[in-house]
């Protein structure tokens, strides 16, 4: 007999296999509960049999190590509870006024540090002039002392002659050096002070730092001086660190000190050792060396005296008053301060003294020596001034950190009296916090207006105030006033790159407070003063700027896209790689704002064009990761864009999409996704009963798709489309479109290679192709025969790929369909299919249980399970193979076949001691099939399955 499917009830079998609701306990244990530890002398003095709850607990629970061994307490809460009673009882008043005084003794994280800003001096300040360094580093006159009694006498008078000789040594003099020379030798003599301080040479260490100091009072080159200062207060830095870890190894002797040591934890030889640093220090000759030098070793004093510090931090700020050149008192007042803001951040008084005396030098600005030495080196008094800015600037920054209002306040009525000193100004505005600028925003306004233009450029004056109030609101009231007082500066710069800016700076006040009439003002004027001479090929990281804070104030494109110069003023990106970063970002904020899907023609026109800009940059030599990452941004568009009800422009609006993007895939695909959502959400606008027009309009919807699928490169891409295109097409009642989809998709087969690239490896493409073919045989079920081909040709074509398509060496997978289509064919001999699609006329009415058509079915099925037996058969005693197959066949007969029949019984037990034989199948497995069979044979309709439990047997592995 023939082999034949069982009859099926699939509403019966869904009752049949509908559990009843289990009721769930839940027990008291969770792994994630934490840990109780409870009293053991409590627990062993309850009573016996006690049904207490705990008692109960916890005889359920093993005991636990902590509870047996510390006597039901933990270490950790004994060592909470020791601390709490050794501790000092500490009213509120002296807490609050310890933690106020600790937190006014350590510089916070908001303080910014002199090391973040020493790249951007060493940056700034450059100069072509050539360089020279002279450096007297004494001879070499010291011999090793003789052994004896006189050893040590002979080392101190060696030591002092190597001290008088700094002053009167052999000088070594470097000339015609370059900036970069120049930073090297610094960096060498850096090199060589820790090597001689390493070699326990430390006066020659002392010596190179002496001489490094001294270079600080030469300003031949005064362009350049803010670099030198940075580099050699490096130099500095080092050996302030390298005395104080010395002093500190020393005083680490039994035990070591802790950070908040005092001076009586310091023993006396390490005293001894510090003062004699001192002195020597003090018998230096020149004012500049040895002030630097005590300034390098400050921290020092914390080992002599507690008052070390304090003491000496105001004679040091008026030794500085000695040092005739401005500039070079300038920038020793600054690294005093800096030292001092380590050392003793909550010292202000010094700080404020030397900011005072740092005013009072300003008088020698228009000296003749100054004026003279200005003239010598052809320096402008402008650029002489800038000179001053990070000195100052740092000076300021100290003394506003967490500096009270009235300090503030007499720190500006100081500049007014010095008639608005415009380089004093910039570095208030600059150093003082944003609230306190722009609450003043317009008296800061009236200064810069009364400040002379020659000395200090005006529109820096008004960069350092808008950097404030983009911080910081001024007053409602007074923000036009602000904006148009500031704007009528900017304006007139002459220099586009001073211009950019300064207008950059000021965009984001005007975001801020403004709409979109004073931004694009704003724009017109930047594309005014840019467009000439195309001064923005230089200024494009401003220019980026000015986009960024823009968008970040404007997230209504609608509003955005409707100022008149935005576009232009994108127009001005014309280098490749700047505009597509700025379309990049334009999209990257469309798709995290906006919220709702849009039609509105200006932005779609607008983001059209920055899509098509990212699109055309694109070429051979882009990195996949790019392509990619812009394949997502112009698909977070695509997603955005809906015509809500006009389906008809939505597919236009593909069709466009479609020639703009052509190059990229990802795109390409999610084109097509959105064309099948559009064909279905017109069938569920009609509720699945289409009129003329819009079954015209679906079919169109398909042809798009069957257009656009064969231009993706990816093969698996194409045959998923087409199956997924097929499937709507068929949901849409088309079809002669979907029977189109599903030919493609199997002529398609035999061009899938064996192997394809994932995440730039090469994996086999079986996987990928056996998912695709299940998918592929359940659409088949619905799919009716066509008229003019044969009984079930589809299949039979889907079949004839697979067992012509060149399968890899030793791989069942060409079986594995076969066992898979076996399911297929005997849903297709119901009288009634398990799943249908409305309007669509499947196989089962088409043929309303034909003989003829069911003999097709059955004929097809005995071709595959014979050629299943056949590869069975040829892989012989290879077991590991054989019985998992075997067992696959097993249950889908079980499942599918009508077990009435004498021979397909048989074959099934059959199948079921071979794929046994060898013990390599899971025994769970096979005992709940059999249970399951034995409660199916319980069934009225299925009594048959006893016989056929009662001839399978579990086998031993053994």
């Amino acid at each position: 007999k023939r082999v034949r499917s069982s009859a099926r009830s699939y509403d019966t079998e869904l009752q049949r296999c509908r559990p009843e609701a289990a009721l769930v306990e839940f027990g008291d244990y969770h792994p994630l509960k934490p840990i109780m530890v409870t009293d053991t002398k409590t627990r062993h003095g309850a009573r016996k049999g006690s049904t207490s709850s705990s008692s109960s607990s916890s005889s359920s629970v093993a005991p636990d190590p902590l509870s047996s061994m510390l006597d039901g307490t933990d270490p950790l809460s004994m060592f909470a509870a020791a601390s709490v009673i050794e501790a000092p009882a500490m009213s509120h008043s002296d807490l609050g006024r310890k933690r106020k005084e600790k937190e006014e003794e350590a510089v916070g994280p908001d303080f910014e540090t002199w090391s973040s800003k020493r790249g951007e001096i060493l940056a700034r300040f450059t100069t072509t002039e050539k360089l020279s360094i002279n450096l007297f580093m004494g001879s070499d006159r010291g011999k090793a002392p003789s052994p004896g009694s006189s050893a040590v006498s002979e080392k101190v008078r060696t030591r002092l002659e190597e001290l008088d000789d700094l002053e009167e040594g052999s000088q070594k003099e470097l000339l015609n050096l370059s900036q970069q020379e120049y930073a090297n030798r610094i960096e060498e003599l850096n090199q060589s002070l820790k090597e001689a301080w390493a070699s326990d040479q430390k006066v020659k260490a002392l010596k190179i730092v002496i001489q490094c100091s001294k270079l600080l009072s030469d300003t031949s080159v005064i362009q350049f001086y803010p670099s030198k200062f940075v580099l050699i207060t490096d130099i500095l830095d080092t050996f302030g660190r390298l005395v104080y870890d010395r002093i500190w190894t020393m005083c680490s002797d039994p035990r070591p000190l802790t950070d908040s040591f005092t001076v009586e934890d310091v023993n006396d030889t390490a005293k001894e050792t510090c003062l004699n640093w001192f002195f020597k220090i003090a018998s230096i000759r020149e004012l500049l060396p040895r002030l630097y030098v005590e300034a390098a070793i400050l921290k020092c004093n914390r080992f002599l005296n507690k008052c070390g510090i304090p003491e000496t931090l105001p004679r040091l700020t008026a030794m500085i008053r000695g040092i005739g050149d401005p500039l070079v008192a300038a920038y020793a007042r600054a690294y005093l301060c800096r030292v001092g803001m380590e050392v003793a951040p909550h010292l202000k008084d010094s700080l404020n003294r030397n900011f005072f005396d740092l005013l009072g030098t300003f008088r020698q600005v228009s000296s003749d020596s100054v004026q003279n030495q200005l003239v010598l080196q052809r320096v402008e008094v402008p650029e002489y001034l800038t000179l001053y800015s990070p000195a100052v600037n740092w000076i300021l920054q100290c003394i506003a950190y967490r500096a009270p209002e009235p300090l503030l306040t007499e720190m500006t009525e100081r500049c007014k009296k010095l008639g608005n000193n415009a380089l004093l100004l910039n570095s208030v505005m600059r150093a003082f916090r944003p609230e306190f600028v722009a609450a003043r925003a317009t008296d800061f306004i009236g200064m810069i207006k009364d400040c002379d233009e020659a000395g200090f450029p005006k529109h820096l004056l008004f960069g350092a105030l808008g950097r404030s109030l983009a911080c910081a609101d001024p007053p409602e009231s007074e923000r036009l006033t602000i904006l148009n007082e500031a704007w009528k500066v900017i304006t007139k710069v002459c220099s586009p790159q001073d211009y950019v800016i300064c207008a950059e700076i000021w965009v984001e006040f005007t975001c801020r407070h403004f709409s979109k009439r004073e931004v694009n003002t704003v724009l017109a004027d930047v594309i005014k003063h840019m467009t000439p001479d195309r001064a923005f090929e230089d200024a494009y990281p401003q220019l980026q700027s000015v986009i960024r804070k823009i968008l970040t104030y404007f997230h209504d494109f609608s509003l955005l896209f409707s100022m008149e110069r935005f576009l232009p003023f994108l127009d001005m990106f014309q280098k490749d790689s700047v505009r597509v970063e700025v379309c990049r970002s334009i999209m990257d904020i469309f798709i995290r704002h906006q919220e709702e899907p849009s039609r509105d023609p200006v932005i779609l026109n607008a983001m059209l064009h920055i899509c098509k800009t990212m699109h055309d940059s694109v070429n051979a030599l882009t990195l996949e990761d790019e392509k990619r990452s812009l394949a997502l941004l112009i698909i977070g568009f695509i997603r955005m864009v809906s015509f809500g009800r006009d389906f008809e422009q939505q597919l236009s609006f593909c069709v466009e999409a479609r020639a703009t993007f052509c190059n990229l895939e990802s795109v390409l695909v999610q084109l097509i996704h959105t064309v099948n959502q559009l064909a279905m959400e017109t069938s569920r606008v009609m509720r699945g009963n289409h009129s003329r027009k819009t079954a015209a309009f679906v079919r169109a919807c398909a042809a798009y798709s069957f257009i656009t699928i064969p231009s993706l490169s990816s093969i698996f891409s194409r045959l998923s489309l087409y199956l997924l295109s097929g499937q709507v097409a068929l949901a849409n009642q088309c079809l002669s479109q979907a029977d189109a989809f599903l030919k493609a998709a199997v002529s398609l087969l035999p061009e899938v290679p064996r192997s394809i690239s994932v995440e730039g490896k090469l994996r086999s493409s079986e996987s990928f192709l056996m998912d695709f073919i299940n998918n592929f045989l359940a659409t088949l079920l619905v799919v009716p025969d066509h008229p003019e081909h044969g009984v079930l040709y589809l299949v039979r074509g889907l079949l004839n790929m697979v067992q012509d398509y060149t399968w890899e060496d030793n791989s069942d997978a060409k079986v594995r369909v076969y066992i898979s289509a076996l399911p297929l064919l005997a849903a297709m001999s119901q009288e009634t299919y398990l799943y249908s699609i409305p309007k669509v006329d499947s196989n089962e009415t088409l043929y309303g249980g034909d003989p003829k058509f069911l003999s097709e079915i059955n004929k097809l099925s005995e071709t595959l399970i014979g050629q299943i037996l056949d590869h069975l058969k040829a892989l012989g005693r290879d077991e590991v193979r054989q019985q998992p197959l075997a067992f696959s066949l097993f249950g889908v007969l079980l499942a599918h076949g009508d077990l009435r029949n004498n021979k397909l019984s048989q074959l099934a037990v059959n199948l079921w001691n071979l794929s046994h034989k060898y013990g390599h199948c899971e025994t769970r497995v096979s005992v709940r099939t059999l249970e399951c069979m034995k409660h199916q044979a319980q069934q009225a309709d299925m009594t048959h399955l006893s016989d056929t439990v009662q001839r399978l047997a579990l086998q031993s592995r053994t």
